[in-house]
């Protein structure tokens, strides 16, 4: 009895006639509903059981694999490009928010400023037209509208700007508007970089706490004195400022004069600021106060 539970623990099963007495051992068999891989091998030992057959018994079960001769005739052949001329006709990607023609004012709110963006150089000074792709996208343009300025504890701060002032702003600051026929920018007052009217960028005049630094040059030779390519020269990160902004305001309003004056030989992060070419040829850069590391004598 124990032996017996014991059996029925371990997942046996009580033995029956059917399993005892097992099917004969002929072709009939391979016809029954469920064949077992021991009858195939019983088969094929005795010869009873071909290749063909073999393949025919295991082929039905297996009828849903067959390949599929659906035909899509509605959608028709295919053709390469029609694909962008037929789901993509007429979609035209705009780069600026396209402001109606009925609008024909726009007033800046807060602290933000209109500007009109200069038109991008069409030709090298050499006369060379340049196309679409190599045109220097403008990071300057005239001052056409600003807002009332922003509250800073008891005080009213003005926009530093005026109408008609050629400033410069940050590459990838605002938002590109088409008004009136002419692409515009809109822009808080803090992302422009300074006051040029001039079309030379050792001219500009820096706001809050921007500084303009010219760019020292880049070594030409290792230290044992191997000439090093344009490709292998170590971006430089020292250069002397060239003139500095009022400085930034305190929580009164008031401006904090910069720690670093005009003429100063600076050391400032690798990555900052905004690069720019002189006409000379120099190499300029415009970068916050905070991005000075330190003064070099």
């Amino acid at each position: 009895m124990a032996a017996c539970s014991s059996g029925l623990r371990m997942g046996f099963r009580p033995s029956s006639p059917a399993l005892n007495n097992p099917p004969p051992q002929s072709s009939s068999y391979l016809r029954s509903p469920t064949p077992t891989l021991d009858s195939y091998k019983r088969e094929m030992a005795s010869g009873q059981l071909t290749a063909p057959a073999f393949s025919a018994r295991l082929v039905p079960s297996f009828e849903g694999l067959r390949p599929s001769t659906a035909k899509f005739a509605s959608l028709g052949p295919f053709k390469a490009g029609s694909l962008a001329q037929r789901s993509f006709r007429g979609l035209v990607v705009r780069a600026a928010t396209v402001v109606a023609p009925k609008y024909t004012s726009l007033k800046p709110l807060g602290d933000r400023v209109l500007i009109k963006i200069k038109t991008a150089e069409e030709k090298t000074q050499g006369g060379i037209l340049l196309p679409t792709t190599a045109q220097t996208k403008p990071q300057g343009g005239e001052v056409v509208a600003v807002g009332e300025g922003r509250t800073i504890g008891k005080s009213q701060i003005e926009i530093s700007v005026k109408t008609g002032s050629q400033v410069v702003y940050s590459k990838y600051a605002g938002t590109e508007l088409e008004f009136n026929g002419s692409n515009h920018l809109i822009l808080k007052e803090d992302d422009i970089l300074g006051i040029l009217e001039t079309d030379d960028v050792k001219d500009l005049k820096p706001l809050n706490e921007r500084i303009l630094i010219k760019v020292a040059e880049a070594e030409v030779k290792t230290a044992g004195g191997l000439l090093l390519t344009e490709a292998s020269k170590e971006k430089p990160s020292i250069g002397t400022a060239i003139a500095v902004g009022p400085g930034p305001l305190d929580d009164e309003g008031n401006r904090k004069p910069l720690s670093v004056s005009a003429g100063n030989t600076v050391m400032y992060s690798k990555y900052a600021g905004n690069d720019f070419k002189g006409s000379d040829g120099s190499d300029y850069i415009v970068l916050r106060a905070s991005d000075v590391m330190a003064v070099l004598s």
